[in-house]
C-alpha cells in the first residue's frame, strides 16, 4: 500500500514469493477487482504493472481497522 504501482519483479521480491504463487495471487486479488492488471512489453520482455483500486483500498482499510479491534490497539 507504500506505493501507486508496482510491476511483477518488484512485488516479487518484496514479498519473497516466487513467480508462481504470485501469480496465483495477483490473479485472485485482480478478479476480487482489489487490483488492476496491466501487461505489456518493454523492449523485448514483458512487464506486468498492478495498481491498487478504490475497491482494494477500501477493503485494506477495513482489514487494518479489523485488526485493530482484534488486538485491542
Amino acid at each position: 500500500m507504500s506505493v501507486e504501482e508496482a510491476d511483477f519483479v518488484y512485488l516479487r521480491e518484496k514479498t519473497d514469493s516466487t513467480a508462481g504463487n504470485l501469480s496465483v495471487q495477483l490473479d485472485k486479488l485482480s478478479s476480487a477487482g482489489y487490483i488492476s492488471v496491466e501487461k505489456g512489453f518493454v523492449g523485448k520482455k514483458t512487464r506486468t504493472l498492478c495498481r491498487v483500486t478504490a475497491k482494494g483500498r477500501q477493503a485494506f482499510e477495513e482489514y487494518v481497522a479489523a485488526l485493530r479491534t482484534y488486538l485491542d490497539i
